[in-house]
């Protein structure tokens, strides 16, 4: 255990950032889920730009990495794409 009263307050901080970030990044990967799952076109194409927003914001933030968030913005416009 650190003794130092930084590193036990550089502890209190991670530990509340980390619960932030776990918090947010649980949400973009629900909202990912429930456009995968999302069959109908219209409320598809109204749902992406939302989370497309959502995913740049986490990567603004470091909360996922920028490629990823690329990457799944990407896969779910192909797949709103794809839908009839």
């Amino acid at each position: 255990m650190a003794n130092h009263k930084s590193s036990l307050k550089r502890i209190r901080q991670t530990d509340k950032l980390k619960l932030h970030n776990r918090y947010y990044a649980k949400t973009a990967r629900n909202a990912v889920r429930k456009l995968r799952a999302t069959t109908v076109k219209a409320e598809a194409s109204e749902l992406l730009p939302k989370i497309a927003s959502m995913l740049d914001r986490l990567a603004k933030r470091n909360v996922i990495h920028r490629n990823k968030a690329s990457n799944l913005k990407s896969k779910l416009t192909r797949h709103v794409n794809a839908l009839a």
